[in-house]
């Protein structure tokens, strides 16, 4: 390539470092920065006053490190040497320029950094250079960068990328994941916005930007979601699915049996309509036999909705009891008043004759599907109920016998008695969750019966005893012959368990103080091992319960798009939500829903829905493409302005509302 300077001018002045005079007059001594980059410059004939000759200061280059030996006539491409800030070049890498670049825009960067008194910082270079081919349709004008605002190379923790991310780097906010499936500890790589496949050469470490690792991080976004422990090992950032974004199937399925089982009615039912202020009343007997061996009248159990507060509960009917003292039925207010976890709280108690008798009503809490301890292990309501039953684990005895004990703690000091504690009155309303039921039920019918209050609690503690006994033997029929049942106790548990249950059994004696309290301090370390299971169960629940925290915002987010898409007339206005910002969401809509395939298949992809909605919900730069369906109209908005949209519409949409209130 010719050069353009004048002729006569001395070579020596070309030489590198050389050049220490300033000025307009001086630039012909300096190598034009278009010819280093694009290998041409488009001012050369319209008054580019600097020199356009490289091959000169290539040859004083060759004499200058010819001992360094920095080129390599054998490699294909190689890094330029870089200018500094006063004209005089550096001794870097000098690389030649492919003949593509020949038409390529001239370097017009807007940020000044590079203008600094220290020289540019060179490209970490692994490959060959890339092929600049920039179209001459107008000038090439990067973003500029700044070092404080760049992101550290980091991975997942396995030192892998997560695939799954979504980057732009001209955005400086992440872009947030599908339904949040990944933390924000993992940030993309800087990609080098001057190549023309920044993702490319991210991915295969070309012509990219590796920032110092002691570059500004970005902090986490409140719109990311950031899953809560426990978490799964041995699992990378990709490896999840859809049913990773909401509650386990198990526990969904659960707690929709349980709603299915409140909401469950009888159409065709002898039952009568009304209760007091209860109806729609459901038995809940497995079976219709009259056992009156526990309280002394045959008792039937109910579900039933209340009128007053739309709550559903228990009826505990005894059937014939005929009230004779009015201070028997207030004994029931004493246990209104009594509020533990391990006991099913009592309501209120009432006489009644809408069943054609004098019955007496208890009104209890209800917990649907739950099953009682004695249908539970000991077989109750099965054909063959004494074969077959399954041995009750060790530990699961110790969570029932601490349940039980909390229960018995919270009765005694408030000065009652449970009275019950039968396998057949006490319900499992979840795994190894128990509760005392009917506890308020002998207060009333035996209220008559002189007992003091310290019997009864000595009592419960003997019924305490032989409830674990039973439930250790497996048969409902065990304490018929004590001996023979603690024998088999005594070969199946630890010792611990066989004196708890045996000191619980001598709670008559006279000989020693025997109370629920010092039950509990000589099980104390039992208490422990429940009390971490109970915590290792909270964070399980509150795990469960954070992946559908999301869920409530992506609904208001889509009742908002609902209230504002396809409206009918608005104002006096039929095209409303057809024209303006409006038009733009109705448009957004169908990009995230109505989509389909090469095939003209409906694209049914949640990942796909989560991951626009998310985007739309945090405002992010990145712009997409809606096309009308009639494709006659194509827009590229951005999902900054598209929630923007969102916003003023549905703004407009209150105004109404607060000038009516």
């Amino acid at each position: 390539m010719a050069s353009t300077g004048k002729p006569g001018l001395d070579e020596s002045r070309r030489s590198t470092g050389s050049l220490k005079l300033k000025g307009r007059e001086n630039a012909k001594d300096t190598l034009c920065r278009n010819v280093t980059i694009y290998g041409k410059c488009r001012y050369e004939d319209k008054g580019c006053a600097f020199n356009h000759d490289p091959q000169k200061f290539s040859n004083a280059h060759q004499n200058d490190s010819s001992s360094k030996k920095r080129l390599n006539v054998d490699s294909p491409s190689f890094t330029p040497s870089l200018l500094a800030a006063n004209g005089s070049t550096t001794p870097k890498k000098t690389t030649s320029i492919s003949p593509k670049a020949a038409s390529a825009a001239p370097f017009l960067p807007k940020s000044v950094a590079s203008r600094s008194n220290t020289s540019t910082p060179s490209v970490r270079q692994e490959t060959a250079t890339p092929d600049w081919s920039v179209a001459e349709v107008q000038d090439f004008v990067p973003q500029g960068f700044d070092a404080s605002q760049m992101v550290s190379l980091q991975g997942n923790g396995n030192g892998v990328l997560n695939p799954a991310a979504s980057y732009d780097p001209f955005v400086a906010t992440p872009t947030p994941l599908a339904g949040g499936t990944a933390g924000v500890a993992s940030h993309p790589v800087q990609a080098n916005p001057y190549s023309h496949d920044a993702a490319a050469a991210a991915t295969l470490g070309g012509a990219a930007f590796f920032p110092g690792q002691t570059a500004y991080q970005q902090p986490a976004q409140y719109h990311l979601y950031a899953p809560i422990g426990p978490h799964s090992q041995n699992i990378m950032g990709y490896q999840r699915n859809v049913h990773d974004l909401f509650l386990p199937n198990d526990f969904r399925e659960e707690l929709q049996k349980k709603a299915a089982a409140t909401l469950q009615t009888l159409p065709n039912s002898s039952l009568p309509a009304h209760v007091d202020h209860f109806h729609s009343l459901v038995p809940l007997d497995l079976t219709h036999q009259k056992n009156a061996t526990i309280f002394g009248y045959p008792s039937w159990v109910y579900k039933a909705q209340s009128s007053k507060d739309g709550n559903y509960y228990v009826l505990r009917r005894l059937e014939g009891f005929r009230l004779t003292n009015e201070k028997a039925i207030r004994s029931v207010q004493a246990w209104k008043r009594i509020c533990n976890a391990s006991m099913v709280t009592v309501h209120d108690a009432f006489t009644t004759r809408v069943f054609q008798d004098s019955s007496l009503i208890f009104v209890m809490d209800y917990h649907p599907l739950s099953k009682t301890l004695a249908e539970q292990h000991l077989g109750a309501g099965n054909r063959y109920q004494n074969r077959h039953n399954a041995h009750v684990p060790e530990q699961v005895l110790w969570s029932y016998m601490t349940q039980i004990a909390s229960a018995l703690k919270t009765i005694h000091s408030n000065g009652l008695a449970a009275r019950i504690i039968d396998p057949s009155k006490i319900i499992l309303t979840g795994k190894n969750r128990i509760r005392l039921n009917a506890c308020a039920i002998m207060d009333v019918v035996q209220h008559d019966t002189q007992r003091s209050v310290t019997d009864l609690q000595h009592q419960d503690l003997v019924n305490f005893g032989q409830l674990i006994l039973t439930l250790g033997a497996n048969s409902p029929n065990v304490m018929n012959n004590p001996t023979k049942a603690m024998e088999h106790f005594q070969r199946a548990y630890s010792p611990q368990l066989k004196n708890s249950v045996f000191w619980l059994l001598n709670g008559m004696q006279k000989d020693q103080e025997r109370t629920i309290d010092i039950f509990i301090s000589g099980i104390s370390s039992q208490l422990i091992s429940t009390f971490d299971s109970s915590l290792h169960l909270d964070d399980q629940l509150t795990s469960d319960l954070s992946r559908e925290l999301e869920n409530g915002r992506l609904v208001r987010l889509l009742t908002k798009l609902n209230f504002i898409n396809e409206r009918p007339e608005y104002e006096h206005d039929r095209q409303w939500s057809e024209n303006g910002e409006r038009y733009f969401l109705k448009l957004f809509r169908d990009y995230v829903f109505h989509q389909v395939d090469a095939q003209n298949n409906p694209v049914v992809d949640l990942g796909h829905v989560l991951t626009c909605l998310n985007k739309l919900d945090a405002g992010t730069e990145e712009k997409i493409t809606l096309i009308s369906r009639d494709e006659q109209s194509c827009f590229i908005v951005s999902y900054k302005e598209l929630k923007k949209a969102l916003e003023s519409s549905f703004q407009a949409l209150m105004k109404p509302t607060r000038r009516m209130h």
